[in-house]
């Protein structure tokens, strides 16, 4: 008898009418939004203009999908070309089937012209985004849920996965891969929050951190599945992968430290521009402000002497009567003489 096990959804697809909505693309666009989003705030702390994340995701995303696309098609070509199979399913996206390694390699691309046509630091940009790609690839890893697809062995664990019979697959209890996944995700996001905040890490370097801590776990993750996969030596390929795309980050951390340590001091020249053509202007309202109260208190100062005098009657009075006296004493002497 099963005490506990994960259910899987009786579909991955739900019909609003003859549209159809699909859990996987659901959990792809959802990731996209929170990357743009987080990133977004990571690179306006960075010093970078707002709005700038989502217009070079305009450029990534579409290359993103394609890679990746493109990487699964390649690596499963017998999904699609083999005898009896349709090429036309190597078009079907919502269907599953993106690798993130042609994802975040041709993703780069375009991210790079995006960079280019705004004259921001493919490095910087990549820094920024870094957490938020893994937070992203967190999301999306539950439309596997959604496909019961890549899942792992069989397993009699309280939190196994349980699969129903359909093509391609067998009714069980399996390792929720795709759950292991999505958990070492967030904890690679928090490590590179918590990295790039302690040792300022910049040109890249925290791009490469993600990177090489993502290897790690997609390692032994790839490992426990059980879906078809080439092997080579005995490991499946995308371990390989795993392996030489882990020690390139490494390498890059280390040769980008030495060569160019610290984090940039702009990373968007437009934002500097911005910023600096703001202060002008406050200064230049400061000083006309300045301006206003001088006049203010010149005029003041000129009417001052009427407000005194009319402030203080009494000491008119006395002026006034101190020259009558005087007078009256001037004209008695005249009357004498």
């Amino acid at each position: 008898m099963d005490i506990a096990y994960i259910p899987s959804p009786s579909t991955g697809v739900i019909h609003l009418g003859p549209l159809p909505l699909r859990g996987y693309a659901f959990c792809i666009i959802i990731g996209v939004f929170v990357a743009v989003w987080f990133g977004n705030k990571r690179w306006v702390a960075r010093g970078g203009k707002a709005g700038t994340v989502a217009d070079i995701a305009v450029w990534a995303v579409p290359f993103g999908l394609v890679g990746g696309r493109l990487y699964h098609v390649i690596t499963d070509y017998q999904l699609y070309f083999s005898e009896g199979e349709n090429w036309v399913d190597a078009f079907k996206i919502w269907e599953g089937g993106l690798g993130i390694w042609g994802a975040i390699a041709l993703g780069a691309v375009g991210a790079w012209i995006g960079c280019r046509r705004r004259g921001i630091p493919l490095p910087a940009w990549a820094d920024a985004l870094a957490p938020a790609v893994a937070f992203a690839q967190a999301i999306g890893r539950w439309g596997n849920w959604f496909n019961q697809e890549l899942y792992g062995k069989p397993t009699d664990l309280p939190w196994a996965l349980k699969i129903t019979e359909g093509p391609n697959r067998e009714a069980g209890l399996y390792h929720p891969t795709f759950l292991y996944e999505s958990l070492w995700c967030i904890g690679v996001a928090l490590l590179v929050i918590w990295a790039d905040r302690r040792f300022k890490l910049g040109h890249g370097r925290a791009f490469a951190l993600y990177v090489a801590a993502y290897c790690v776990g997609r390692g032994w993750i790839e490992y426990m599945r059980v879906d078809e996969a080439h092997h080579v030596l005995g490991l499946r390929l995308n371990v390989w992968t795993s392996i030489v795309v882990f020690l390139l980050a490494v390498v890059y951390m280390v040769v980008s430290a030495r060569l160019r340590p610290g984090r940039e001091a702009i990373v968007e020249p437009a934002a500097v521009d911005l910023a600096k053509k703001a202060g002008d202007e406050n200064a230049e309202h400061t000083e006309s402000s300045s301006e206003n109260t001088d006049d203010v208190g010149a005029t003041t100062a000129d009417v001052a002497p009427e407000a005194d005098a009319a402030d203080h009657p009494d000491a008119v009075t006395d002026a006034d009567a101190d020259a009558d006296g005087d007078a009256a004493t001037d004209a008695r002497s005249a009357g004498k003489g």
